[in-house]
């Protein structure tokens, strides 16, 4: 796909970014930090930091500030229990940040006896990441999505978060990263942007397949595996309200609006791990 065709925008077409020079204010003087080093809940076989969502805000803007980059994903169940497949395990070892997105995830660490703080997910990082970003001269790329959507979400964020600066955006085609010249294409176009953050909502295992091999060229720079966070932005699918998000039941209302593509994931897959996710740990915290 060109660089110039609808689903594919550059830095030379949106709003200037301004880059940060040497020396510039720190997110940690704009921001409530604790520097002090975070806590890791293993969570069958897979390290989760113990990090509310600012720290994980003020991690990944003190490391730029650095001039490091990284890779942070966000496991929800569903990705937990495909984490267990040796071949894919080590996509989570690889990260810098692994966050639970998930309330079975967070109730697993706390009747294990080694409590994860709370829910960190990537519906809720785009937004804060952003204001972060703005904040700081930092830019963003959204890749992912159906056709016109990464174009829509930036739009949104542009609109809610004053001064962020969007390096670009990518809807890249069904089965792209089978095809050389598409992938090469869709790796191109992020390393051209030069962003600081870049969001990936493709999907686990793609997403974060993507930002292991996007890491390579841009080493000082963030990756976010976000899943369908970007469908959510543009406004396609509504998210759930807080107090069904509070209660761990997001994946109802997730299911309510979207019965063929989830029904199989959450009731035949997600469900009976989860049950045995909760009974492994009861046992675990039993034997601490």
């Amino acid at each position: 796909m060109a660089l110039d065709s609808p689903a594919r925008r550059s830095l030379a077409s949106l709003p200037t970014v301004t880059r940060r020079s040497p020396g510039a204010t720190d997110i940690t003087d704009r921001l409530d930090v604790d520097r002090s080093p975070h806590a890791q809940v293993t969570i069958d076989d897979v390290a989760f930091d113990a990090l509310r969502e600012h720290e994980v805000v003020a991690h990944v803007f003190e490391a730029l500030a650095r001039g490091e980059g990284g890779n942070l994903i966000t496991p929800n169940v569903d990705i937990l229990r495909q984490l267990r497949r040796p071949q894919l395990r080590e996509l989570a070892e690889q990260a810098e940040l692994v966050v639970p997105d998930g309330m079975p995830i967070v109730w697993a660490s706390r009747l294990r006896g080694e409590e994860l703080p709370e829910r960190v997910t990537g519906s809720s990082l785009i937004w804060s990441l952003s204001r972060a970003a703005a904040a700081t001269d930092r830019s963003l790329y959204l890749l992912g999505g159906a056709e016109g959507i990464a174009e829509r979400a930036a739009q949104r964020l542009q609109e809610e978060v004053a001064d962020l600066g969007i390096a670009g955006w990518d809807c890249p085609p069904f089965g792209f990263e089978a095809d050389d010249a598409q992938l090469r294409d869709t790796v191109e176009a992020v390393v051209e942007a030069k962003p600081d953050l870049v969001f990936v909502a493709l999907g686990f295992p793609k997403q974060e397949k993507l930002m292991v091999r996007l890491r390579e060229h841009l080493p000082q720079t963030w990756f976010i595996g976000c899943g369908g966070t970007l469908t959510m932005v543009a406004g396609e699918v509504s998210r759930a309200p807080e107090w069904i998000q509070r209660s761990g039941l997001e994946w109802v209302h997730r299911l309510a609006m979207e019965p063929r593509r989830m029904a199989k994931r959450y009731l035949v897959h997600d469900l009976p791990y989860a049950a045995g996710l909760l009974t492994r740990s009861v046992l675990a915290g039993r034997r601490r």
